[in-house]
């Protein structure tokens, strides 16, 4: 059914306006990294067009970030605008009443709340870790080198060792011990180099294995060995991709690795519930500017307004990072931690909205 010529109006407003705010905060931010990518020019072979590249390829991310408070700042003043004009006034003297308007606007914002999933998971996620790649092969750097003796990660029934790890997945110096089931030492193995040829499988090159049964111990020397593991070039991107910009199929395999294996997974099942739950994040956003609109225009003008929209999307980016955080210190519920602060900012706008529905 064809939306009403109202509907097509607030759609026209709030989507040219979110997206000429999404706009310039993209190359705020933009300007900012291009500044702190100044100082690694040299290292390497990185140069300016490898730090603009990285910085149009970390774009997607930070659409993802910036979608909720460009909205926010979007329909509030597409809404203050129209409410300056007095044509909220005129619409609702036409019988349009909270209600409606609420359904009009959860109408229109299903489209961020899809765009905003699209993008945090198919978009953002492959961008950030060939940006990364980039990047750490313009400065000829290794992935992931935890502590001195490498990187460490517990595979089932073995502890792997990497002293290096390179973009392309390849793993430099690697050492796992093998225990049995009583979890006795069972043998070290050595290799040179390792690459991921095929499912939970990697092909190692310049072996020395030591195998250790009872009181003897036998060293093989094989030029090249299979290695079957759980550990994949999917899990090694960790390294390279914070949880929040990870794909939903990638955290579920390295949460379910983690469990496997019995370590701590909260902040990761955190940011499994963040993914699913941040998309709706734009739909409070825009049900929280609607207060604003009802607002005469002696309560404050425009400019006031759209700070205040400024400070609250603020807020709600600070407010979602800090509860993820005290999440994992504290241990609290995952789904608490994701959904707390838009569970916050909608009950404020409940109480926005009734607030002046009494005035």
């Amino acid at each position: 059914m064809a939306l009403k010529i109202y509907e097509r109006y607030l759609a026209r407003e709030i989507y040219s306006a979110t997206a000429l705010v999404l706009f310039a905060f993209l190359m705020l931010f933009a300007f900012f990294d291009l500044i702190g990518e100044i100082q690694n020019l040299g290292r390497g072979g990185y140069e300016l067009y490898h730090a603009a590249l990285y910085i149009l390829l970390t774009m997607p991310g930070r659409v993802y970030e910036l979608i909720p408070i460009a909205v926010l700042i979007g329909t509030l003043y597409a809404l203050t605008l129209l409410a300056r004009h007095s044509e909220i006034t005129v619409l609702r003297t036409s019988g349009l009443s909270t209600g409606d308007l609420l359904k009009t606007l959860s109408k229109l914002g299903m489209v961020f709340v899809v765009v905003t999933f699209l993008i945090g998971e198919y978009v953002a996620p492959p961008a950030e870790k060939t940006a990364q790649e980039l990047r750490l092969r313009a400065m000829s750097s290794m992935v992931a080198q935890e502590f001195r003796s490498g990187l460490w990660v517990k595979d089932e029934h073995s502890f792997v060792n990497v002293r290096n790890v390179e973009p392309d997945a390849t793993l430099r110096g690697i050492r796992f011990y093998e225990f049995d089931d009583q979890y006795r030492l069972h043998s070290i193995t050595e290799a040179e180099r390792g690459d991921y040829t095929s499912r939970e499988a990697w092909h190692l090159v310049s072996v020395v294995r030591t195998v250790f049964d009872g009181t003897h111990a036998r060293v093989e020397n094989l030029p090249e060995m299979t290695w079957k593991s759980s550990l994949t070039p999917d899990l090694l991107s960790v390294m390279l991709v914070v949880p929040e910009k990870m794909s939903l199929i990638n955290l579920y395999l390295y949460v379910r690795h983690l469990s496997d294996n019995q370590q701590k997974t909260d902040r990761y099942v955190i940011a499994v519930w963040k993914k699913l739950i941040y998309p709706l994040s734009a739909l409070v956003m825009m049900i929280l500017a609607l207060p604003f609109a009802y607002l005469q225009s002696r309560m404050g003008s425009t400019s006031v307004k759209v700070f205040t929209g400024i400070m609250l999307g603020i807020g709600f980016h600070l407010l979602n990072s800090l509860f993820s955080n005290l999440g994992v210190i504290n241990s609290w519920t995952p789904f608490w931690s994701a959904i707390t602060p838009s569970a916050m900012f909608l009950a404020g706008a409940a109480g926005m909205l009734w607030w002046v529905e009494r005035r």
